[in-house]
């Protein structure tokens, strides 16, 4: 466990592998905690040092006290790096952590080497949407939503096969502490990083699910297509959250990207 003070919030998070090692961070999903890579952090973990941390209101993390920005993300995510001794990191982010990966690529491009997008946008969903989705969460809680989400996280196939491992997902997202979840859902309703991607200069690989739901191939083609020498790659028969569907393949191509 590794405790990060962020401006007086304590966040929750993990360093695993070699101390001396190439670091990497991963940026995990909206209604997840940083369990979401633990197949990944199997693999990566054997010669890199791997970090992850909660999102405020998610896992173990404080609570965020007002509202959150994608920005307020990425500043989070980089006091994670300093806290842990990296100076620089290649950043892989899913979902709303790719949006703060693209928040760290602009930002502080100097502690970036090589980054992946996977299951993201430059856009994801509206305004309107998202604040639908807030009021929702308001009403009657995470757990009367968490089944409809989890058709956009996982294949068909994949629940069908896995239906214990759903279940233990669902309550993951179910037990996300809802004011935590509506201030990223905020986040998300206020972004809009198009400008910063075709300002990327990061080696970068962007990956989708053919089966996601929530970051449909063609919503993040469309975001790889803005950014310079990208390598789009998409993963047939995976849902949005394409680490946990099928994690030896998706390690194999961070592997092959990182170096």
């Amino acid at each position: 466990m590794l405790p990060v003070t962020d401006q007086g919030l304590v966040l929750h998070a993990r360093a695993d592998g070699p101390v001396d090692a190439p670091a990497v961070l991963l940026l995990n999903s909206l209604g997840t905690d940083l369990r979401m890579w633990d197949d990944v952090v199997e693999d990566l973990a054997r010669d890199r040092r791997v970090l992850r941390f909660d999102k405020p209101g998610h896992g173990l993390s404080q609570k965020a006290a007002g509202p959150l920005g994608i920005a307020d993300l990425g500043r989070m995510a980089l006091a994670v790096m300093t806290a842990a001794g990296v100076p620089r990191a290649h950043v892989v982010g899913l979902s709303i952590g790719g949006q703060i990966a693209m928040d760290i690529a602009r930002r502080a491009p100097e502690r970036l080497d090589r980054l992946v997008l996977s299951n993201t946008a430059a856009r994801i969903g509206t305004a309107e949407a998202w604040r639908a989705r807030i009021a929702a969460v308001a009403e009657t809680g995470l757990d009367a939503m968490a089944p409809g989400v989890m058709e956009r996280w996982f294949s068909a196939r994949w629940r069908s096969e896995h239906p214990a491992r759903l279940a233990l997902w669902q309550t993951m997202l179910a037990r996300t502490d809802a004011p935590g979840y509506a201030a990223c859902c905020e986040a998300l309703a206020a972004s809009d990083l198009t400008d910063a991607c075709a300002s990327i200069t990061a080696p970068t690989l962007v990956i989708a699910g053919a089966e996601d739901g929530a970051t449909p191939p063609d919503l993040v083609r469309g975001m790889a297509d803005l950014i310079p020498g990208v390598r789009y790659v998409l993963m047939e028969g995976a849902g949005h959250l394409p680490c946990v569907e099928d994690p030896r393949a998706y390690a194999a191509l961070l592997r092959a990207h990182l170096g």
